[in-house]
């Protein structure tokens, strides 16, 4: 039976993470729009990898149902990287939050259904979470465990209250850490773990939307201020990527890797503090 890796969201993060670790195994590479995973499997094929590619809406569950179902046909399912979502330049509150906070949780669900024994998953974050102000107990917990489709039901998500991208942004990567922490139980009694990581600013062409967006200032400040001073390339994402879902990584689970240059620990301790 051929090992199968999904791919959700079929940019540079996910095929870099994917290079790492699928070779000898069968990559299934899912994105909304079918030429985006198309363009990426054609780069994959041609450095010599077996890819096959499928349409995914991961708001959907019928969809990301199908996508299990696409994918188990191919093989065991070993890997998943959970790359997909959509940035605050990029849509509004309500859609952020639908693709990004429940569309995270319900790839976790699915695919957690039928990972195989000592597979492991990756989702992608980010250092937006880790810059939200603290959330009650309460909020975590139903940000951890509520039902999948009670999630964007809770009053304290509704759209008046929830205004801002940025925040709606931010409240899903921290749900999406929190998520995974707890879906990493029950991913453990299958044999198998998960991981996320939260990146800073990766050069792709999200983030390229965002430093010629309206925040294009402020993240260009944040970078310039940042221990390291510069953004991350795909491939560094990679590296982690491949070290929680490889075999060195084999107690590493329901874990958030912080990833940012140290943009964090600058707006806690440095120059980006407010003031």
């Amino acid at each position: 039976m051929t090992d199968v890796i999904v791919v959700i969201g079929a940019g540079s993060i996910g095929q870099a993470i994917a290079r790492r670790v699928s070779s000898g195994k069968h990559v299934l590479l899912a994105d909304l729009r079918i030429e985006n995973a198309e363009a990426a499997a054609k780069v994959l094929a041609d450095a010599g990898f077996k890819v096959s590619t499928a349409t995914v809406d991961v708001a959907s569950r019928v969809s990301v149902h199908a996508l299990v179902e696409t994918a188990a046909g191919l093989g065991d399912m070993t890997g998943v990287i959970h790359a997909a979502g959509v940035s605050p330049s990029q849509a509004s509150p309500a859609t952020i939050l639908k693709v990004d906070l429940y569309g995270t949780a319900l790839v976790l669900e699915e695919f957690g259904n039928v990972i195989a024994p000592g597979g492991a998953g990756v989702v992608i974050a980010s250092q937006s979470g880790h810059r939200l102000g603290a959330l009650s107990e309460e909020q975590n917990a139903a940000l951890a465990t509520l039902p999948v489709d009670e999630l964007l039901d809770l009053p304290w998500l509704q759209a008046d209250v929830v205004t801002d991208p940025l925040n709606a942004y931010q409240l899903s990567k921290r749900g999406n850490s929190l998520r995974v922490m707890a879906e990493a139980v029950r991913w453990g009694k299958r044999g198998a773990r998960i991981n996320t990581i939260s990146p800073g600013i990766v050069i792709t062409p999200l983030a390229r939307d965002e430093l010629t967006g309206p925040r294009g200032e402020g993240y260009r400040r944040m970078i310039e201020l940042s221990p390291v001073g510069r953004a991350a390339n795909p491939d560094e994402v990679g590296h982690v990527g491949a070290l929680l879902m490889g075999l060195e990584g084999a107690f590493i689970t329901g874990s958030d890797f912080l990833m940012d240059g140290g943009v964090t620990a600058s707006y806690r301790y440095g120059e980006l503090a407010p003031k």
